[in-house]
Parts: C-alpha cells; sequence; structure tokens
C-alpha cells in the first residue's frame, strides 16, 4: 500500500509496517470492533499490541491502549519475557 510505505519511510521506520486494507488480520485477531467519534459510529481497529514470542505464541496481549504511557508498558513486558528467556 502506497501510503503506508510513504508513512514508514517519513518516519524513517527501520520495520516494515503491515497493512490490512481488508481487516482480515484485525479480525484474526479480534480487535476490528465498532467505535464512535463525534456521535458518529464506524467500524474500524482497536488500538491494541500484541506480543508475540521467538516461537510465534502470542505472549502477551494489550487491549485498548493509551498512547501516553504505553511504550513503558510494552517495553517492561518485553524485558520481562527476555528475562523468562
Amino acid at each position: 500500500m502506497k501510503d503506508v510505505k510513504k508513512f514508514a519511510d517519513e518516519q524513517s521506520l527501520n520495520f516494515r509496517l503491515l497493512a490490512d486494507a481488508y481487516h482480515a488480520i484485525c479480525e484474526l485477531y479480534g480487535v476490528w470492533a465498532e467505535k464512535s467519534m463525534y456521535g458518529r459510529t464506524y467500524w474500524g481497529a482497536q488500538r491494541s499490541t500484541f506480543i508475540i514470542d521467538p516461537q510465534g505464541v502470542v505472549a502477551n496481549v494489550f487491549p485498548e491502549v493509551s498512547p501516553k504511557t504505553h511504550d513503558e508498558v510494552v517495553l517492561k513486558a518485553l524485558d520481562e519475557l527476555g528475562a523468562a528467556a
């Protein structure tokens, strides 16, 4: 998807972003949800984070995350996952 590539380039990201135009992955992970804003209801991706361990198993799920504190929460969980390995 051209928009996703453009965003990644603008942000100088060193990893690939997933573009889920048909929300197939969102539905598999259970994050395609009804949302509302300014009295309008619509469907979209619920902001969530999944930590997947080296064996491909979902190790942690953080549903409905807050962008203000989320990085600290995820980094702590990654540290704990690394310590347990």
